[in-house]
């Protein structure tokens, strides 16, 4: 165990015991910041999905527009049905949307606030620009 000079006490995990620190306060920020080995797969796992650019465009689209159907993810993400369904398949087992039935009708939608609070973050917010917005 190992003492801060902020008066926290970390545990070293014993394979790193006998490894030279030379600043050990450094040693133990760096253990707090990391947390839960679990919250780590997890942010893992977001980053995947964030990491291909059909995915992430789909999450920023369904982000942006709420509730979404297949057909009309592929027109806003410029991309075949087919290869939206596949996507979002991928998005669901890793929880990041989740589909909701109205009918025959399915809509897509974020289920992972890490994941709407990441791109509010990166692409910043956008208001809704609402329906009837064609040109005029």
């Amino acid at each position: 165990m190992m003492l801060c000079n902020d008066l926290t006490m970390h545990l070293v995990p014993a394979d790193r015991r006998s490894h030279h620190m030379l600043d050990g306060e450094r040693v133990c920020e760096a253990l707090s910041g990391l947390g839960d080995c679990g919250d780590i797969a997890g942010w893992a796992g977001r980053f995947r999905a964030l990491g291909d650019r059909s995915r992430l465009t789909l999450l920023i689209c369904i982000h942006q527009a709420g509730p979404i159907s297949v057909t009309d993810l592929a027109v806003a993400a410029d991309m075949n049905e087919t290869s939206v369904s596949q996507a979002l398949r991928l998005l669901r087992a890793a929880g990041t949307v989740t589909a909701r039935r109205s009918g025959r009708m399915i809509r897509y939608e974020l289920t992972d606030d890490n994941i709407a609070s990441l791109i509010d973050q990166v692409a910043g917010p956008r208001g809704r620009s609402g329906h009837g917005h064609g040109a005029t």
